[in-house]
């Protein structure tokens, strides 16, 4: 009998304790809180929080558009909705054996929100050769600012077909304006077996022709046309890059004059000493110029938004995109092939 007296006192003291943490699993289900993991249904069958496709209305341009962008959600749980809070949700963690109920500890209502932004593009091609587009996508705040440029290559897509796929907006830094839309800002295109490479397998010409993006001072345009030897072989190339300059539909544009040299648009730009042979081992380079001035004088302003080139003739042709704005002066300079 003393032993069962004894043992009542401790029996009694875990009775509050039971009550408390049965008190407080009701008041967690009241709330509507539930258990880590378990997640919230949202209308649709969606789970809440999840990031989702928004449709976008975008004219685009030359066959390329935006289709929908995909934004970081908002958490919607009651917790995160109050506006009242002191900084703290609920939320619901599993105790230790042998209870098996629900203990309570602070969230911070401020957790960083996932940074990628995505838009869903898709390029159509109505021309009747396999074209590989290059498409610019401005990703905007609400007031139409521009918060993210970024480039993708669509590569060899066939006549009548169209190609989909995603492009990525860049991190923003804290306090930037959030984005809520994307456009397309400009879309070319050139044919497929003529296009620039700068990566994956060397193409059987065993070289890649390539364009950077130049530089401006005062009217002075310089563009660097670059050559890489990717195969196995050397290669040989002696004077000046050939060169055919073609508008927007890939035709030859008539009226401006190439140049052997820089010295007859400007001094100082290189390109000055006479044409030499040059050698490229394997994975050995060369460089040459594009120079033109844009001024605009009387007449019409000529644009040119593409260049064949030839490293050589009979080399196989490569169409760069160096969108020339000659002005009225009706001329281009190229320097010749100088060795890295």
């Amino acid at each position: 009998m003393r032993s069962l007296l004894a043992a009542r006192p401790a029996l009694a003291a875990t009775t509050p304790l039971v009550s408390a943490l049965a008190a407080t699993a009701l008041l967690l289900t009241g709330c509507g809180t539930t258990p880590a993991g378990a997640g919230n249904p949202a209308p649709g069958g969606a789970t809440a929080g999840a990031p989702s496709a928004q449709p976008v209305d975008d004219p685009g341009k030359d066959g390329a558009r935006i289709t929908s962008i995909t934004l970081p959600a908002r958490s919607s749980s009651p917790a995160s909705s109050s506006s009242s809070s002191s900084g703290y949700g609920v939320h619901a963690d599993s105790l230790p054996s042998p209870w098996a109920g629900y203990g309570v500890r602070p969230d911070s209502l401020d957790a960083p929100e996932d940074p990628k932004t995505s838009a869903a593009y898709e390029v159509v091609n109505t021309t009747s050769t396999a074209q590989t587009y290059t498409v610019v996508v401005t990703f905007t705040s609400s007031d139409g600012g521009a918060m993210s440029t970024q480039t993708v290559t669509v590569r060899d897509v066939a006549p009548g077909k169209t190609a989909r796929g995603t492009v990525h907006a860049e991190v923003l830094p804290p306090g930037a304006p959030a984005i809520t839309g994307a456009h397309v800002l400009k879309a070319t295109k050139v044919p497929a077996d003529e296009a620039p490479t700068d990566s994956g397998p060397c193409p059987a010409s065993g070289i890649r022709v390539s364009a950077d993006q130049g530089d401006a001072a005062m009217g002075l345009r310089v563009v660097g046309l670059h050559l890489v030897n990717c195969g196995t072989r050397d290669y040989t190339v002696e004077g000046y890059p050939l060169l055919e300059l073609l508008d927007s539909d890939h035709e030859p544009v008539s009226g401006v004059r190439i140049l052997d040299g820089g010295t007859a648009i400007a001094t100082g730009v290189g390109g000055d000493e006479p044409p030499r042979r040059v050698t490229l081992r394997p994975n050995e380079s060369a460089t040459a110029n594009l120079v033109w001035r844009n001024t605009t004088e009387a007449g019409t302003a000529v644009n040119v938004p593409h260049v064949r080139v030839r490293a050589k003739a009979g080399a196989a042709p490569v169409t760069v995109t160096p969108n020339l704005d000659l002005g009225t002066t009706g001329k281009l300079g190229v320097t010749p092939w100088k060795k890295k």
